[in-house]
């Protein structure tokens, strides 16, 4: 433990050390054009790094704080200013947590800054742009996390300008305001952190051209939330015309709550922060915003299903063929929710706490869709230990992500689709959540997922495939076809050691569950009803357990005393 501990803040203090404030520079320095970016709102100038040249820091709207607190973003005004662009941004408001590495960055509310590689040649023009959204539940990460470092990506792929954003999250991102007296004023609350993701590519298309990009080749990508994220932007009407693909990775619009199911964290930021109206709240110091998170980290939201900015039913534009102008690359790992066992404490917490989740959503479903969901319990039984970790990993990630690219393809909408199967080392997570994303960056000593140092060879592969489809719509590699996904072949590429493409994996297990993806379950365990069969079983063991040990004590105790 001592030495867990001892790591853990080695890990603290290297990220921490990572923070500077950019300065403004004086008027009259000349800066070097093989540095620098010329953009709207400022001239930037960034450090060579390795083959590359990288801009950290550079805002892309106005801090958020004061007055424009739970507003949606405004954009940076045009500026001849000139200014370092040498440090990340300020991680948005967060709960430490190892996992999330940014979490140990310095935090605060002016965190809506972006980051970009290019290639240290900057004559080059016109080049692909690809802009990442980082995962973390809507609620974590941030962009200072080493994983997301873009200089290996951009060595091998110098044709490519890679940006990584920062946006709000948790209760600064999400949070519906609309039950607090005054909380009318702020209607974009429910969805800030997706606004301000917007903001950021309008910021990149009047400025790509800077980097030596071209503002209209640019892919957005992203993980988990991140995945989520870019599966919400081609929803999204106000998004249209920023982005041409969209590679979501773990993520869709599945990710999502209903307007009822975002009240409970409202009712609980009311009752932690005393607060009667929202000037309270407006007022608050930051320093009180942070403890207050503390307190609220767990209950998070994930964008609203608001009926305004994403529909209440958010796979309906791409069933109707609104998306179908973007091309679409989506995937998900083939262990997803292994990724929870060590979040939520180890094998025992885990196993409990999806048993309890489990039931508690068998209560939300129709007698004929538990049949579906006792059914995929014995189809699932001949294959993994861990039967409810795969029912979550196809509920949740999986099925949403094939119906995705399934209603996308029958548009018309070019659609590829990846299953990830190559594990982590790390005991009991198999191909978990997050495995990916060392090798699809090339940062392959960032083994935090991994367990050990990523495969190089198919790190260079996933790189190579993620750079071919940004620059062609097309993910193929020389010789080796990558096939469009459709309903009828369900081609999908599987990405191990040994990748190649296959046809309607896991089939049985898909038909099976497809069904229940119109209850868009909710897929937050922080609140669960505990009065459940699982419990009651759990309870009885124990009364029994103790009863023998009881009588045991008496009958050892009788003896002593004959």
């Amino acid at each position: 433990m001592g030495n867990e501990k001892s790591a853990n803040q080695k890990l603290k203090e290297s990220i921490r050390s990572r923070y500077g404030e950019n300065r403004r520079l004086p008027d009259t320095e000349e800066l070097p054009v093989s540095l620098s970016a010329f953009c709207a709102n400022g001239a930037f100038l960034g450090r060579e790094d390795g083959e590359t040249v990288v801009f950290r820091g550079i805002p892309y709207a106005l801090p958020p704080v004061g007055e424009r607190r739970w507003k949606r973003p405004e954009a940076c005004p045009d500026r001849n200013a000139k200014y370092e662009a040498f440090y990340n941004g300020k991680t948005p408001i967060q709960t430490e947590w190892p996992t999330e590495v940014a979490s140990y960055y310095p935090q605060g509310e002016d965190c809506l800054y972006l980051n970009v590689w290019t290639g240290k040649d900057r004559s080059v023009s016109g080049k692909p742009v690809m802009v990442f959204f980082h995962g973390g539940s809507y609620g974590w990460g941030g962009t200072a996390d080493p994983l997301y470092d873009g200089k290996n990506f951009v060595t091998a792929h110098p044709e490519i300008v890679l940006v990584t954003v920062g946006y709000r999250t948790g209760l600064m991102g999400f949070v519906d305001l609309s039950m607090i007296p005054g909380g009318e004023d702020y209607p974009d609350a429910p969805n800030l952190g997706l606004l301000d993701q917007i903001e950021s590519l309008r910021w990149m298309k009047k400025n790509a051209a800077a980097f030596g990009g071209d503002p209209d080749n640019v892919t957005i990508f992203g993980e988990s939330a991140g995945g989520g994220s870019v599966s919400l932007l081609p929803v999204i009407q106000e998004a249209r015309g920023l982005f041409r693909r969209v590679i979501a990775q773990s993520g869709s619009v599945a990710l999502t709550y209903s307007k009822e199911e975002c009240r409970s964290f409202t009712e609980k930021l009311l009752l932690f922060s005393g607060a009667a109206d929202m000037r309270t709240l407006v007022e608050m110091p930051e320093k009180k915003l942070k403890e207050l998170n503390e307190k609220l980290n767990f209950y998070n939201n994930f964008p609203q299903r608001d009926g305004k900015l994403i529909p209440e039913d958010p796979y309906l534009p791409y069933e109707t063929g609104e998306t179908a102008g973007i091309d679409m690359l989506i995937g998900t790992n083939a262990n997803e929710m292994n990724y929870w066992i060590g979040e939520i404490g180890g094998r025992i917490p885990y196993w409990s706490g999806m048993n309890i989740k489990f039931e508690n959503d068998l209560k939300k479903i129709s007698e004929e869709d538990r049949t579906r969901a006792r059914t995929f319990q014995k189809i699932v039984k001949k294959r993994h230990n861990w039967i409810r970790s795969e029912f979550y990993t196809e509920l949740m990630f999986r099925l949403p992500a094939i119906r995705q690219a399934e209603e996308h393809a029958k548009n018309g909408g070019n659609a590829y689709m990846y299953y990830w199967t190559e594990p982590s080392t790390i005991k009991d997570r198999g191909a978990c959540h997050a495995v990916e994303l060392a090798y699809v960056f090339r940062n392959t000593e960032e083994t935090i997922y991994t367990g050990e140092p990523a495969d190089r060879r198919l790190s260079d592969r996933a790189a190579d495939c993620w750079a071919r489809f940004a620059a062609t719509g097309d993910p193929s590699l020389p010789g080796e076809k990558w096939d469009r996904y459709d309903a009828e072949t369900r081609r999908t590429m599987v990405f191990s050691k040994s990748s190649g493409m296959a046809s309607d994996i896991l089939k049985d297990q898909r038909e099976c569950l497809t069904p229940l993806l119109r209850y868009m379950i909710n897929p937050s365990y922080a609140e669960l009803d505990y009065n459940v069969p699982f419990i009651w079983k759990v309870s009885l063991g124990i009364g029994v357990a103790l009863l023998s040990i009881a009588a045991g004590i008496v009958l050892f105790v009788m003896e002593v005393l004959d």
